[in-house]
């Protein structure tokens, strides 16, 4: 072992030295090295993992709400349905009075249309008998060749006036 010693120039001292120096290495890293960085890498775990049950719940939160507006948007087409329906009854009723309405005005400008033409139709009528009584008169005197005395014009305006 003498002769290994000699050959690498192995000295004990030095062994030790540089054992305490790596020693004293090693300490000052694991002190101000490697215990900062491991709290400081507990504290960023910690961190992660408290975002990651946060995001389990925002999450779980979100399939809520979601939930919560499928529901809200169906009750909302169900009463949108529903007014739907009551419009159109109502636009159906609407619909009928005014029918009604309007079938009763119809009835009453017919009503008022036969009045007015039995009003003409006898206006037309007296003007026709007047025409008539005066176109027999007119016959009458060329027939006879001479005017008519007024009894006899009388008497023949009636019997005109009974026969039309």
């Amino acid at each position: 072992m003498d002769s290994l010693i000699e050959t690498f120039h192995i000295d004990w001292k030095i062994m030790l030295a540089q054992a305490i120096n790596f020693a004293i290495v090693i300490f000052v890293l694991y002190r101000f090295a490697l215990k900062p960085l491991k709290k400081l890498m507990d504290e960023r775990g910690a961190t992660i993992e408290g975002g990651l049950e946060n995001a389990k719940k925002q999450e779980i939160l979100l399939a809520k709400q979601k939930e919560d507006y499928e529901a809200a948007l169906a009750e909302a087409r169900a009463k949108a349905a529903e007014m739907m329906k009551e419009t159109k009854k109502e636009i159906e009723a609407y619909r009928a009075s005014e029918n009604e309405k309007t079938q009763v005005a119809l009835a009453a400008m017919l009503a008022a249309g036969k009045e007015q033409a039995e009003a003409n139709a006898a206006q037309i009528m007296s003007e026709v008998k007047k025409e008539a009584v005066s176109l027999v008169i007119s016959i009458a005197e060329k027939v006879l060749g001479e005017a008519a005395s007024g009894k006899v014009e009388a008497k023949l305006v009636e019997e005109s006036i009974k026969n039309i």
